[in-house]
């Protein structure tokens, strides 16, 4: 029998993407999508589509008749997205992935289990090292504050898997600490930074940055999904890139602010266009964050068809389809 695998979050760009890719993967015999929404893509990419919410008792014995070899839970999100309001964003993240994984655990043909989480886990930080390796981390020990909602949230989803492998050593599983994606129809505050006239950036700072583009994020979950990788894997894009330089490349001039005015006046600014400032963000395009790809590039064979700039630019260019976050 061939791959039988769930994707949930399939309503969003990245989980519809994600499991068409699989659907028409040697090896894999059944896709399903999983949402609380009308997933797109439909019947015309051969993923059969689930209406159910990971949060909901009775999740095993939805799943249970699918006979799934595989589960990759994508709905970890770190912005609103059509369906999913701010204030929903921790019992979709934590309450769902803790739902995903108590169904995992009746699921008897289950082989493997990937969750993408995300490397804002290690925070921005001006002390941070040159490159963040997995195991500078730990699952389950997060080493430093977290001080946003989306970095606990992210801890608290990560403990929640090293306890279920811990428990389940005969499934194999991993966890993608993603770096920020750009690109495609996605509308996120990276992405709105480089399609700006004219980007504010930190007085006196110039961050490293890494990200990846949407198409390389859809690679690496699916490679992921028939891996078999156990443990904390970083993914994102080679070539970091210092902000400067990418906005010369990009042609975007920079609006200096200092420090103590970035928040208030890029807060006030994007409020005005529907969006909310995001501590995460802020602080990475402060400091930066890199991480290091070893592990994506020899383990799960992924090497990103562009690179950080090239990302970047690829989303600068690309015309914005619609508000939805990755």
């Amino acid at each position: 029998m061939g791959a039988r695998i769930l994707v949930t979050g399939a309503a969003n760009p990245v989980g519809a993407r994600v499991a068409a890719a699989l659907a028409g993967a040697p090896g894999v015999d059944h896709v399903v999508g999983l949402d609380t929404r009308d997933a797109r893509g439909g019947r015309s990419t051969g993923v059969e589509q689930l209406t159910a919410d990971a949060r909901t008792p009775d999740l095993a014995r939805v799943l249970r008749p699918h006979r799934l070899t595989t589960l990759v839970h994508n709905d970890v999100l770190q912005w609103a997205e059509p369906g999913r309001a701010d204030r929903q964003l921790h019992d979709f993240n934590v309450v769902g992935t803790l739902g995903l994984l108590t169904a995992a655990a009746a699921l008897p043909e289950l082989e493997a289990v990937v969750v993408r989480g995300s490397a804002a886990i290690y925070g921005s930080s001006p002390t941070a090292p040159a490159a963040w390796r997995e195991d500078d981390l730990a699952p389950g020990a997060p080493g430093q504050r977290l001080g946003t909602r989306f970095q606990r949230d992210v801890a608290e989803i990560e403990q929640l898997v090293d306890v279920f492998a811990r428990r389940h050593h005969e499934i194999a599983c991993t966890v993608l600490r993603v770096q920020p994606v750009v690109g495609g129809d996605l509308d996120t505050p990276i992405t709105r930074l480089v399609r700006a006239r004219v980007v504010p950036t930190y007085l006196g700072w110039d961050p490293r940055l890494q990200v990846i583009h949407l198409d390389d994020l859809v690679t690496a979950l699916a490679a992921a999904a028939l891996a078999r990788v156990r443990g904390v894997v970083n993914v994102g894009a080679p070539g970091p890139v210092s902000l400067s330089r990418a906005l010369r490349r990009l042609g975007r001039p920079a609006l200096p602010i200092a420090g103590p005015l970035y928040a208030p006046l890029v807060g006030a600014a994007t409020r005005l266009r529907g969006a909310k400032p995001s501590a995460d963000i802020a602080r990475y395009l402060r400091y930066g964050r890199v991480v290091a790809l070893k592990r994506q590039e020899q383990e799960l064979g992924v090497v990103p068809g562009r690179d950080t700039l090239g990302a970047l630019a690829a989303a600068a260019r690309e015309p914005h389809a619609g508000r939805e976050a990755a």
